[in-house]
């Protein structure tokens, strides 16, 4: 087995590091955007009028509550039907996966905010700020801190979560598997090295936002 892996790594590599190349694109993308949805939405929650707070709420409840590779075949089927220019598979793709991770967000975010003292907004009301610059410039800044593991670890699942996109043949190391499989006819060995690099990024990437941590905890000391 060694022998055919070490074969298949050999000739097919290149398709493996193209494939991890839009994996990580596509979880870079995804949270990047995902992280500015999801903060604009928890904004929209605390917001004074009632009307935004019950969209998000609804919208969080709605996307949390279906399986995202439904959610993929919505936007897949929706998107190139209403919108006015033409929208490619991968394009459709990427914004399923940013509305998904918005709605996550908004939950990392929201919680972030509540662990915030309430006497931050009051402190800043009594300084004669409004609501919403109360919250923009002190209270979300504060939240940010406590919410960065947390952005960390939905990056690291979205990395994962990406491996959904190969179903609709975009770019991403899944889809790499399964050209490579299409072509050696080796199944067990071809999904061993995928397996192997998505532990490697994700141990990898675990491990750096382990040590993100530990200086967040030793610079707030």
């Amino acid at each position: 087995m060694l022998e055919v892996i070490s074969s298949i790594i050999e000739k097919y590599g290149i398709v493996y590091v193209q494939g991890l190349l839009g994996t990580l694109c596509l979880a870079l993308i995804t949270v990047g955007a995902g992280t500015l949805l999801g903060t604009l939405l928890a904004l929209f929650r605390y917001s004074r009028f009632k009307l935004p707070g019950l969209f998000v709420r609804l919208y969080v409840w709605v996307l949390r509550g279906t399986p995202i590779l439904l959610q993929l075949y919505f936007f897949w089927i929706f998107l190139p039907r209403v919108m006015p220019f033409e929208m490619s598979d991968t394009a459709c793709i990427i914004v399923a996966l940013i509305v998904n991770a918005g709605a996550y967000v908004e939950e990392i975010i929201r919680a972030g905010i509540q662990a915030v003292d309430r006497g931050q907004m009051e402190a800043a009301r009594s300084l004669g700020l409004s609501s919403s610059q109360a919250m923009l410039r002190v209270v979300l800044p504060q939240a940010v801190k406590n919410i960065l593991p947390a952005l960390g670890n939905e990056f690291i699942n979205m990395i994962k979560q990406a491996s959904l996109a190969s179903v609709f043949f975009v770019n991403e190391l899944t889809t790499s598997y399964r050209t490579v499989l299409s072509a050696t006819y080796r199944p067990i060995e071809s999904i061993l090295i995928a397996g192997a690099i998505y532990l490697f990024i994700t141990t990898v990437l675990s491990l750096l936002l382990g040590r993100a941590e530990q200086r967040l905890r030793l610079s707030e000391a």
